[in-house]
């Protein structure tokens, strides 16, 4: 797993394709408003049947999590002040959880990916869009 930081603050937390675990790992704090685990179990292995209660929650944050299908993608970090930071490419497998600051993308290849985040969808409201960098500018720092 990648933790993209801006000093202390958590931008973005990528599990690339070939991570792996036995059982279940919530990768996610339980305090996020969107929670992310990753699950291996064997064949046969039973998870029981279950609903879930109706608990109110207040999301004051959108988090996104997206999983990369096909295709490569360029997603490029911002603080919360619209700072670019640096870059990271995102293949067919990974999947990546956006917590906090900006962001922006750029299709390297031809992409199909999946979108997950909190709704109900308020539309323009829902973001501040600014101009980011463009390909150029990117910068790849070395993963920690």
């Amino acid at each position: 797993m990648e933790m993209i930081k801006k000093k202390n603050k958590l931008l973005a937390m990528i599990i690339r394709n070939d991570y792996t675990c036995e059982g279940v790992d919530f990768i996610t704090p339980s305090e996020y408003s969107q929670q992310v685990a990753y699950m291996h179990h064997p064949t046969g292995k039973v998870i029981d049947a279950h609903v879930h209660n109706l608990v109110h929650r207040n999301v004051v944050m959108t988090q996104e999590v997206l999983f990369i299908k096909k295709g490569v993608l360029r997603v490029d970090f911002y603080d919360e002040y619209e700072d670019y930071l640096e870059s990271r490419e995102l293949h067919a497998g990974d999947m990546i959880l956006l917590v906090s600051g900006g962001h922006g993308f750029q299709v390297l290849e031809e992409v199909e990916m999946v979108e997950v985040k909190q709704g109900p969808y308020a539309g323009e409201n829902d973001k501040k869009r600014f101009v980011g960098i463009d390909g150029s500018e990117a910068v790849y720092k070395e993963v920690e």
